[in-house]
């Protein structure tokens, strides 16, 4: 399915899309507050995160609701009610992976990072929108929030409410502009601050 919002066509990925989301989710979270410092060398920072990133992308596309522009210029990750972020296995073989990419003591803060925002998650059955982020090739041109407009009006269209972590501030106004609302706030062992968010579900 397509649908064009505000000049950006929106479709579902497919499995041919997965290089680009992981390339449009390694930029887009390069210098972010949170994900950033977790790899702490900046020179092998990309190399590192991206393993972290294809398999978020990869486990992902079994629910049909990881949502790209056009190009993947932008990309949007959403976990439905009752789904995991990453199946068990899946969880082993990031740990595994991270350790051999980036070393043990940042694979076990990654973890660590992981741990906390999965345990702060609401009991009540709701979207997880785990991943937003635009190339920083095409920042500035809105995709990013058309994108989870389109989104949004899908939940909607299904009358369920929607959770993020907000991990970097500047981003918070945008959300609350499309109706989320400060949950709560999780302190990570590095002393980064997220802001969690949640979005009613839409009333008929």
């Amino acid at each position: 399915m397509t649908t064009g919002t505000r000049g950006a066509s929106v479709r579902v990925a497919e499995p041919a899309d997965i290089d680009a989301i992981v390339a449009t989710l390694t930029t887009a979270f390069f210098d972010d507050p949170l994900w950033g410092p977790a790899f702490p060398d900046p020179g092998r920072r990309a190399e590192q995160a991206a393993v972290m990133w294809r398999m978020s992308a990869i486990s992902a596309l079994r629910y049909r609701w990881t949502l790209v522009t056009g190009k993947v210029e932008a990309a949007a990750i959403l976990i439905p009610p009752g789904g995991t972020e990453l199946t068990h296995e899946e969880e082993n073989e990031l740990a595994a992976l991270l350790v051999r990419t980036a070393g043990q003591r940042t694979a076990e803060g990654v973890l660590e990072i992981y741990a906390q925002l999965e345990g702060a998650h609401p009991s009540e059955p709701h979207f997880y929108l785990t991943l937003l982020g635009t190339h920083a090739d095409h920042r500035g041109r809105g995709l990013g929030m058309a994108l989870l407009r389109e989104a949004l009006a899908r939940i909607d269209d299904l009358g369920e409410p929607v959770y993020l972590e907000s991990s970097n501030p500047a981003n918070d106004a945008r959300y609350r502009s499309v109706g989320f609302l400060p949950h709560s706030r999780i302190t990570t062992g590095s002393g980064q601050v997220v802001t969690t968010m949640w979005r009613p579900a839409a009333r008929p």
